[in-house]
C-alpha cells in the first residue's frame, strides 16, 4: 500500500511542479471600439510570470494566440474551363475563427510540441474545424490550406514568430495587429507558458469588440428593422443620384 502511495507522489509531482509558475497578465486595452473612421487597431499584451519556487533551469518560451468568433465557411474552388472561370468543388470549413494571430518567443518548433499542440489546437491550422468533405473531394485540406492562405494575405490570420520579447524568464509583451475588417464579437487571448515544448501553464481572457456611434445603429437597424434599412438605403441613394444629375447640369449649362 505504502509502495503504491509513493508512486501516486511520484506522478502527482511534475502536476504540482507545472502549477509553481503562474501568468498575471495585462491588456492595453480589453475592449476596441469599431467606428466608421475605424482602420485597425493594436492590442499590446503585457505580463509577468509569478513563481513560489526558484527559475527551472529549463528555458521558457511563451505562445500568445488571439481569436475572433468562428463561424462555416464555404471554400470554393475556381478551374478554367473554355476560358472562363468558374466554380467547380466547395468544402464547407466547419469552424473558422474570424481572426487569429499566433505569437511566439521562439521559433515555432522550439516552444511548442505537436502532441501539445493538438490538444490545445493552438496553430493557425489546428484553431480551425474541419470535420469532413464531400466523398468527391479526394484532396480536402486544400480547401483549408486555401482559406489560411487568403486570410494571411489579408491580415487575418498572423504568424509572429519570435514576437514576444522576454526578460529574464519573467516579464513579456507582445503587440497584435487588429486589421479594420474585424468581425464583431468577443475575441479569445490565451497565453501558454511552455518548457521543452510542453504546457506548464495557461491563462485565457477575453477582448470585446463593437461597433459603436453610427456604425452600432446602422448594424443594429440592418438586422433588426431590414426593411426599413432597405428603404432608407434606396433613398440615399436615390437623393445622392438626383444631387449628382442636378450639380452636372448645374456645371454644364455654366
Amino acid at each position: 500500500m505504502w509502495r503504491q502511495f509513493a508512486l501516486l507522489l511520484l506522478l502527482m509531482f511534475p502536476l504540482a511542479a507545472s502549477a509553481q509558475e503562474e501568468v498575471v497578465l495585462g491588456l492595453s486595452s480589453d475592449r476596441v471600439a469599431i467606428t466608421t473612421s475605424f482602420d485597425g487597431s493594436e492590442i499590446l499584451i503585457f505580463g509577468a510570470v509569478k513563481r513560489e519556487t526558484p527559475i527551472p533551469a529549463d528555458p521558457l518560451e511563451i505562445v500568445i494566440t488571439v481569436a475572433g468568433p468562428s463561424h462555416p465557411v464555404l471554400v470554393r474552388r475556381k478551374a478554367n474551363q473554355l476560358g472562363i472561370w468558374v466554380n467547380t468543388d466547395a468544402v464547407e470549413v466547419d469552424a473558422a475563427p474570424s481572426f487569429y494571430a499566433v505569437a511566439t518567443t521562439n521559433r515555432w518548433a522550439n516552444v511548442l510540441s505537436d502532441t501539445e499542440d493538438l490538444r490545445h489546437k493552438v496553430s493557425i491550422g489546428r484553431a480551425i474545424r474541419s470535420v469532413g468533405a464531400p466523398m468527391e473531394i479526394t484532396n480536402a485540406p486544400d480547401f483549408t490550406e486555401a482559406l489560411i492562405r487568403i486570410r494571411q494575405k489579408s491580415g487575418l490570420y498572423q504568424m509572429l514568430e519570435g514576437k514576444i520579447a522576454l526578460d529574464q524568464q519573467t516579464l513579456f509583451r507582445t503587440a497584435i495587429d487588429m486589421p479594420s475588417d474585424l468581425t464583431e464579437g468577443d475575441y479569445t487571448a490565451r497565453i501558454f507558458l511552455t518548457r521543452q515544448g510542453a504546457v506548464v501553464s495557461q491563462y485565457e481572457t477575453t477582448i470585446n469588440v463593437r461597433k459603436v456611434g453610427l456604425e452600432r445603429w446602422l448594424y443594429m437597424l440592418s438586422r433588426q428593422q431590414s426593411i426599413l434599412y432597405g428603404l432608407m438605403s434606396l433613398a440615399i441613394a436615390i437623393i445622392a443620384g438626383w444631387g449628382a444629375s442636378a450639380a452636372f447640369t448645374m456645371i454644364r449649362n455654366r
